[in-house]
């Protein structure tokens, strides 16, 4: 398998779906690692669908009513 053709299959999942087992499995592993990640480990990163936390009000006023 040529380098482009190694190349491509990383970026190109249609390109990359296309190929036999035995093109697969001369495919060597991506240089950058896993390239997808699970639910679970989106969830756990910041900005994810974890746990929601009320935000802490700051008000300089000493009208309560006037904090939103």
């Amino acid at each position: 398998m040529s380098n482009e053709q190694i190349i491509r299959a990383w970026k190109d999942a249609s390109y990359r779906s296309s190929l036999g087992a035995a093109e697969i499995a001369q495919l060597p592993a991506h240089p950058a690692g896993l390239v997808e990640l699970s639910d679970a480990q989106l969830n756990a990163v910041s900005g994810g669908n974890g746990p929601v936390t009320k935000p802490t009000l700051i008000c300089g006023t000493t009208h309560p009513h006037t904090c939103f």
